[in-house]
């Protein structure tokens, strides 16, 4: 499907190490209008920026997840910032938050570091890609305290309505993809009809999380038809209608 945005993958995955090249070739040939690879850890967030400067349809965040927040050194953020300032196709910081599911890095260690990282996306004027996994509270304080003025979009939505309007109320941005389409979606599914369709982002987090009818199969960017197509049904408007509206968030946001 022509024009379509994935606002987050992970093209640099091991799993994509024998057909990646593939992989971005059906995209393009799909008429995809962009991708965003969004960085983990510093080895990741430097492999997005060379897949970036190698094909002109994928661009760069860089960042630490929660998961490898005890990780983090301050010459990793000095390293963040220069990436920024040089790299032109970098376009936001991503993927930082909490992740209190797993709990790799201690709670405390993750908010520190997710809080140093808005900052930077503050002082270089980046968005920022969110990551938030049963960390609600803890994530709506932080925000509300440190993300003042800041751009960005919450990643893979799994919050509630009402937290919802809140993260609207602070002008983000909101992310759906291959979980809409999961039979166990109710939750989901009331949540998308309260995006006003201007906030709302399309993504296949590749090579995760992937969509009915590939569900169980390894995720890529061409999959997030499969989302575009979801929401429309929800919204009861055209698959074309939702496609441009959400690459248009996506540029917009991302600076494109």
């Amino acid at each position: 499907m022509s024009g379509l945005f994935d606002s987050h993958a992970h093209l640099d995955d091991e799993r994509f190490d024998t057909d990646r090249a593939a992989v971005i070739e059906r995209a393009r040939a799909a008429g995809m209008s962009g991708i965003i690879n969004a960085g983990a850890d510093m080895s990741s967030s430097r492999r997005s920026i060379d897949l970036a400067n190698e094909h002109a349809i994928i661009y760069a965040a860089v960042g630490i997840h929660p998961h490898d927040a005890k990780l983090a050194t301050e010459d990793d953020y000095l390293q963040l910032e220069r990436w920024v300032i040089t790299e032109k196709r970098v376009v936001a910081i991503g993927e930082i938050g909490l992740d209190y599911h797993y709990d790799f890095s201690p709670r405390e260690v993750q908010q520190r570091v997710f809080i140093r990282q808005l900052q930077l996306a503050k002082r270089v004027d980046k968005p920022i890609i969110i990551h938030n996994r049963e960390s609600h509270a803890d994530m709506l304080e932080i925000l509300r305290i440190h993300a003042t003025g800041l751009r960005g979009v919450f990643h893979c939505f799994s919050g509630s309505v009402e937290m919802l309007n809140l993260l609207l109320k602070m002008d983000l941005y909101i992310s759906v993809g291959g979980p809409v389409t999961f039979a166990n979606a109710k939750k989901l599914l009331e949540v998308v009809k309260h995006i006003p369709i201007d906030r709302l982002l399309i993504e296949t987090d590749c090579p995760y999380l992937t969509p009915v009818p590939y569900r169980g199969k390894r995720n890529e960017p061409v999959y997030v038809e499969f989302a575009a197509s979801k929401i429309a049904e929800i919204l009861e408007l055209s698959t074309e209608t939702v496609v441009s509206a959400t690459t248009r968030n996506a540029q917009t946001l991302f600076n494109i």
